[in-house]
């Protein structure tokens, strides 16, 4: 036997402030994570969700985010992939500028030092994105190329401009999409959302209902994301029904509703219209005007949240009008009410409450009749005393009665059709995108109003459209934006004619910049387009994009519509952007709140890494818990993890007893624990599985530490495990494990520069195989014995091993052996009485 060490240095002390700020600054030096741009090897692009630079800087939250990522991009790179893994900035929008505004700082001085600050502690983590490919969204360079996709979808009829009712904002003074406002609340800010009408551009993304919701089918997406774009797009199949008017002086003959439930229209005895519908000016009567139109302001002050809250009682004002249901001939009275919203159908529900909740309640409340037509099983003909909305059997509906409820519904729409009275028809919850923001920061909006010519959109070769620099950019509140005020960017010349005109002075919202930025990624310094078209080929689609489910009804659905307007176009040769999506849990501080600024708990990446270094956090963040789950934060967990770090520095570098052992039992088990541990990670990082990934180096850090105590090793066997050991720790402690590679090999001199160039691991599942197994043996299903055996080992071994247990023997003894049951690998039952 000889001892030996396996390093090329004495062993000292592991201090990861010095060894990480050695390697980050070496790894900066030499491009090491550079992505090239001509590669034959098979692609892997690995996304994080864009982030907006914020005054905070990053928090143990953002790095639970950042850490996985870079890990499966380190991971790849040693799998032998080709893999772009970049950075940029979400820099323009509604949180830069209210940042921007709190700070009493004007954003285009502000952004720049935010993210530089991000860039900072991205560093101190030890990421490994290429910033060669670094993008900022509010640089013009990257806006002209967000116009220019503004102007693509006005060419194709899928931008357009319209007076609409709008949800305003009073705190950040602008209007937001529907997807941005969170039951009735900013989703930036959180104040109240109210209606107003301006005149907004919108970009036509339900002429896409359909295929987003049919392309859900196609991508490897978690299911609560893609089950709530199902719900937000919100298709329904149904019957759009008409119904006689005859008021005097309203032009209009008919209503037209759409319902799902058309089996019910027998049983129709009031009809609703929305606050906003413009037939409620028209039909309301003189004198029931005066009660409309307080009652018609009332609900435009409220949220379609509250308007729709189960728990709201629900309130209507009759107008005074009347329509006429053609099939059953009554005439029906018409009210407007704030459960029936003008974005849903045609705005117009018809009341139906012996089968509709809110209906049976708005009727009892103002005394409608209430009109049974679907029969539950044993009905008799009695008064309902709750509406009744399962199937049933069609009653008090003329030549229909006795058919069941779901076959009335086919049975309806095609009687309605014939007569020309309906047409079978599709709605949707989705609305059109609001894009238009009256406020400075963000990307002007490339139309000019010639009083001429019209609405004209600015020439590409005069992109980008610059947003000028100014002192005052604070919103006007008057539902202008502060662009308006500058007259050297209102005042422009007409395109087609020369004669003056006026710039569009609203911006567009942050989600436009987002919508494209993963493609702007594959060739960032390209300037003839968007994006290089052979490169995004090549790199496209996105293979993993990670980050929180929060954007799953804003930016991953206005992605998507971008995508597929673009695959239109002939630009991509893909519908879907996204391959597979992972969402992170979220990191609780340590007393289960949420960390905010405001309650001071916050846990900034920056004093972790001064005090236990990078590896200690980065393998904590994925040790805490599974990937998807929220988390309190640990101080116990992260000592524990920095405790281990230093036991792998010890193992490593401190003395171990070796010979020349060849095929001995102990060298063996040694490479089996190796291989089954290759297999384990390996497995693990595939399947986002990190908690488990980090517990399992744990496990072979102590099972080399007891074979180096039970002493002698082999000599190769140890070296090679411990190579394995590092190699695995990589895209977890990649500062660690580059330390350790440069300082130990078999012949002392240290591996060749830089471990993160190295091969992955594979294991040989025969080496992996266990040579024994646990075979656990039961007397009448009780445990009595547990025998280790051969892995191959025979049933009728198995069961003659069981029965000369002395364990077993002592319930069998005296009794009559009835059968001996064998579950292979696992169990042996004998049964006695």
């Amino acid at each position: 036997m000889t001892t030996s060490m396996t390093t090329s240095m004495a062993m000292d002390r592991y201090a990861p402030s010095e060894i990480e700020k050695k390697w980050q600054e070496r790894w900066a030096a030499d491009g090491l994570y550079r992505t090239p741009d001509d590669d034959t090897r098979p692609k892997f692009y690995c996304l994080d969700f864009f982030p907006y630079p914020s005054g905070d800087g990053l928090s143990v939250g953002h790095c639970r985010n950042y850490i996985p990522t870079d890990l499966v991009s380190r991971h790849k790179r040693m799998k032998g992939y080709s893999v772009l893994h970049p950075m940029g900035w979400d820099a323009f929008g509604l949180p830069a500028e209210n940042e921007a505004i709190l700070r009493g700082r004007h954003p285009s001085a502000m952004v720049p030092q935010y993210t530089a600050n991000f860039k900072r502690q991205l560093h101190l983590i030890g990421t490994s994105y290429d910033w060669s490919r670094e993008i900022n969204s509010s640089s013009p360079d990257y806006y002209r190329w967000t116009q220019w996709f503004f102007l693509l979808l006005h060419r194709r009829g899928l931008a357009y401009r319209a007076t609409a009712p709008a949800n305003w904002c009073p705190s950040c003074a602008t209007v937001l999409a529907n997807e941005e406002v969170e039951a009735g609340t900013c989703w930036r800010c959180g104040s109240p959302v109210a209606k107003t009408d301006l005149p907004q551009w919108f970009f036509r993304i339900t002429a896409y209902a359909d295929r987003l919701l049919e392309d859900l089918e196609t991508i490897d997406w978690p299911e609560k994301i893609i089950l709530m774009q199902r719900n937000w797009i919100g298709r329904s199949e149904g019957v759009e029904i008409a119904f006689g008017l005859d008021v005097p002086g309203v032009e209009e003959k008919e209503l037209r509703v759409f319902t799902t439930r058309p089996d019910t229209v027998y049983g129709i005895t009031f009809m609703v219209l929305a606050p906003e519908h413009p037939l409620v000016e028209k039909l309301t009567t003189p004198d029931k005007r005066a009660e409309v139109e307080a009652y018609v302001e009332a609900a435009r002050r409220q949220t379609e949240i509250e308007r729709l809250s189960t728990e709201k009682e629900k309130t209507g004002v009759f107008i005074g009008a009347y329509c006429n249901n053609l099939l059953s001939g009554e005439n029906v009275p018409i009210f407007v009410a704030d459960y029936a919203l003008l974005t849903y159908g045609t705005g117009i529900v018809m009341g139906v409450p012996a089968h509709d909740h809110r209906d049976f309640d708005f009727a009892r409340k103002y005394g409608l009749p209430i009109k049974t037509v679907i029969a539950p099983p044993g009905y008799q003909g009695e008064p309902l005393d709750a509406a009744y909305v399962e199937p049933g059997t069609m009653v008090n509906s003329g030549p229909f009665d006795g058919i069941p409820s779901e076959e009335g519904k086919t049975a309806l729409a095609e009687y309605l059709e014939k007569r020309g009275w309906g047409r079978r028809t599709v709605t949707y919850r989705l609305r059109d995108w609001l894009i238009s923001r009256q406020r400075y920061w963000g990307a002007p909006i490339p139309i000019i109003y010639c009083p001429k010519c019209g609405e004209l959109p600015v020439p590409e070769e005069d992109l980008p459209v610059l947003l000028p620099q100014v002192e005052q950019y604070a919103p006007s509140g008057t539902g202008k934006s502060p662009l308006a005020n500058v007259p050297e960017f209102l005042h422009t010349t007409c395109p087609h004619c020369q004669g003056p005109a006026e710039r569009e002075t609203d911006t567009m919202g942050g989600f436009a910049c987002s919508s494209w930025y993963f493609l702007r990624f594959t060739s960032p310094a390209y300037d003839h387009g968007p994006f290089e078209p052979d490169a995004m080929r090549y790199w496209m689609p996105v293979d993993l994009y990670v980050g929180g489910a929060e954007h799953a009804v804003m930016h991953l659905l206005y992605a998507r519509f971008w995508t597929k307007v673009m695959y239109d176009a002939g630009l991509v040769p893909f519908g879907e952007p996204f391959a597979r999506l992972m969402n992170q849990g979220i990191v609780h501080a340590a007393d289960g709140q949420r960390m905010s600024k405001s309650k001071g708990n916050v846990i900034a990446p920056d004093a972790v890494v001064e005090r236990h270094g990078a590896d200690a956090l980065r393998a904590y963040e994925l040790f805490m818990a599974p990937f998807e789950m929220n988390v309190n934060w640990s101080d116990e967990g992260l000592a524990g993890v920095s405790r281990w770090l230093n036991r792998v520095w010890n193992l490593v570098l401190s003395p171990v007893e070796t010979a020349r052992l060849g095929r001995a039992p102990e060298t063996r088990e040694l490479r089996r624990l190796m291989h089954q541990t290759i297999r384990r990670v390996s497995e693990d990082v595939e399947r986002f599985r990190f908690n488990t990934m980090v517990a399992a180096l744990m496990e072979y850090t102590n099972g080399l530490t007891r074979a180096k105590e039970a002493g002698p090793v082999d000599a190769a066997a140890w070296g090679e495990a411990i190579d394995k050991l590092l190699l695995l720790m990589a895209p977890s402690a990649p500062h660690l494990a580059e330390e350790l590679w440069g300082r130990t090999s078999a012949e002392g001199g240290g591996h060749a520069y830089s471990i993160h160039n190295q091969s992955w691991p594979e294991w040989d599942e025969e080496l992996a195989r266990e040579e024994e197994i646990t075979l656990v043996v039961q007397v009448n299903g009780k445990l009595r014995d547990r025998l280790r055996v051969p892995v191959d080992i025979t049933e009728e071994r198995s069961k003659e091993l069981a029965l000369a247990s002395a364990r077993v023997r002592a319930h069998t003894e005296g009794k009559q052996v009835l059968r001996v049951i064998y579950v292979p690998g696992r169990l042996v039952n004998v049964v006695v009485r």
